[in-house]
């Protein structure tokens, strides 16, 4: 029996999984797209702000059940400090493709990862507590939760303070569990990105790099549209900063280019993303192989990534390319060429139709009542 793949995540991790053969079981929660997806042979319902202690014995039930171990992905923060933490029980039932559990705390807070990128080199914007930030910082600077929180003010990942004066402002209405870091000039677009599976050996396995193409909001938003590209310099700092911390497993590395050309590293994500979906229709399906690889299974073929293929998310991109002056045919072109979409499949519709289109209606309806 080939294991199965289970995924706490979003079709953007299930879909590649799905189309390389492997059984999917989806942890998401009921009505979601991935719990109504052709891939997905069983659910296991993760319910919004449940306690993090149900989740794992949802998990350590069912994966005491299977003949053989299945794989454990995780796509958000949350879910892999869950994974991370209780690895030891959880590994009695699941392959766990994760970095050691230090480094693992190290990068997902930012002050932390800040002072391990320092240690060892690596070109991070000068960073703060809000706390100690009364100098030696340039202006402008940004603000931004320690960690990824869901109570953060707003959809934009980061609040920007131009004087002395604002940093306080925010302290004042925000706390002092926050981040400062100098501002490196320059428009999302400048964002660019390494996606790398590290095997067990030290060995770089797969890779690809990317840049975003929109977010919403404009400004330290969250990624509505990005695409593969062929940058040698951002690989080559994604290698060297992989290998300076020893990391194991995946991980996206998030690095700005300034204006100068100048390459910074802004955070290392340990995890799957949305990226993955778009690197397998790319050429390289990085869940497929860490599959393979803690299986025991044959290596999939892989391809170089094909620069310039596209994902999107329709409706936050359709709002964003309309903030960015782009007309509908130009939007309805992307939409048409992009090689993925995170709404909507051909080849698996029902995560749209009964979900994203049928709750569409609903609350249509509603609303001429």
């Amino acid at each position: 029996m080939q294991p199965l793949a289970c995924v706490i995540g979003d079709m953007d991790l299930l879909a590649p999984l799905g189309r390389a053969g492997i059984g999917c079981i989806a942890v998401a929660p009921s009505g979601s797209p991935p719990t109504l997806s052709r891939y997905a042979q069983a659910t296991i319902p993760r319910a919004q702000g449940a306690a993090p202690d149900a989740l794992l014995h949802a998990l350590l039930r069912f994966g005491a059940a299977q003949p053989v171990k299945p794989v454990l992905y995780v796509q958000d923060d949350d879910a892999l400090l869950l994974a991370s933490r209780h690895r030891a029980r959880l590994a009695s039932f699941f392959h766990l493709p994760l970095a050691d559990a230090p480094l693992v705390e190290a990068l997902v807070d930012k002050a932390r990862f800040a002072a391990l990128a320092a240690r060892h080199g690596l070109p991070v914007p000068a960073t703060r507590r809000i706390a100690a930030a009364d100098g030696g910082l340039r202006f402008p600077v940004i603000v931004k939760p320690l960690t990824r929180d869901a109570a953060w003010p707003g959809t934009a990942k980061a609040l920007r303070a131009d004087t002395p004066a604002a940093l306080q402002a925010l302290r004042h209405s925000h706390g002092d569990d926050l981040l400062v870091q100098e501002l490196i000039p320059g428009p999302e677009t400048q964002v660019e990105s390494h996606h790398v599976y590290v095997d067990a050996s030290g060995a770089i396995a797969a890779e690809f790099t990317g840049r975003k193409i929109r977010t919403w909001p404009a400004s330290f938003g969250h990624s509505t549209a990005v695409e593969i590209t062929d940058a040698p310099d951002v690989a080559t700092l994604g290698r060297r900063a992989v290998r300076a911390i020893g990391l194991r497993g995946v991980a996206k590395l998030d690095i700005k280019r300034g204006p100068d050309g100048t390459l910074h590293l802004l955070e290392i994500n340990p995890r799957f993303t949305l990226w993955h979906h778009l690197g397998a229709e790319a050429g390289v399906n990085i869940p497929a192989l860490v599959h393979a690889d803690l299986c025991g299974l044959p290596r999939p073929r892989l391809a170089a990534a094909r620069p310039g293929a596209a994902w999107l998310r329709p409706r936050e991109d359709w709002r964003a390319a309309r903030a960015a002056g782009i007309g509908p045919l130009r939007w309805l072109g992307f939409l048409r060429d992009a090689a993925a979409n995170a709404s909507f499949d051909s080849r698996d519709p029902m995560p749209f139709l009964r979900g994203e289109a049928w709750n569409g209606l609903k609350r249509s309806l509603a609303g001429r009542r």
